[in-house]
């Protein structure tokens, strides 16, 4: 085994949330002291349509075992048509990790601002979908 290379049993998630909606769902468990998992890292993001393929691929690539896009629920998008867009980005973006077997690494969640309890269950149900096939 090379030094410094190690076989980690954790499972890392990237999760990019709008922030008018799931990123404050994801600030509101905090406030309930609702847990999640530790390897879930969550990033802001304006609106959910403002994430590019790419961050979702490089975050792939730089080690995370999953991704997720939260947004508004479709209708309720501060800035009009964002989840709609982001819903046609996501649904090409998840026919591209199934043709590379990849399946389940990638998941859209709409959430409201009021849905902490939703955002932790959403969040945990990936992160435990992702452990089993770690094993």
């Amino acid at each position: 085994m090379e030094k410094g290379f190690e076989i980690k049993d954790d499972v890392n998630i990237v999760g990019f949330t709008c922030s008018y909606c799931a990123f404050k769902a994801s600030e509101m468990a905090g406030s309930l002291r609702l847990k999640y998992p530790e390897g879930v890292k969550v990033i802001q993001v304006p609106c959910s349509s403002r994430v590019d393929p790419a961050f979702v691929i490089k975050a792939i690539f730089e080690g995370a075992d999953g991704v997720f896009v939260a947004g508004c629920h479709p209708g309720d998008c501060h800035f009009i048509k964002g989840n709609y867009f982001t819903r046609r980005r996501i649904y090409a973006l998840k026919e591209m990790f199934e043709a590379f077997s990849m399946k389940g690494r990638l998941k859209l969640f709409w959430i409201s601002a009021a849905e902490a309890r939703k955002f932790v269950e959403k969040v945990t149900e990936m992160y435990n979908h992702l452990k089993e096939g770690k094993k």
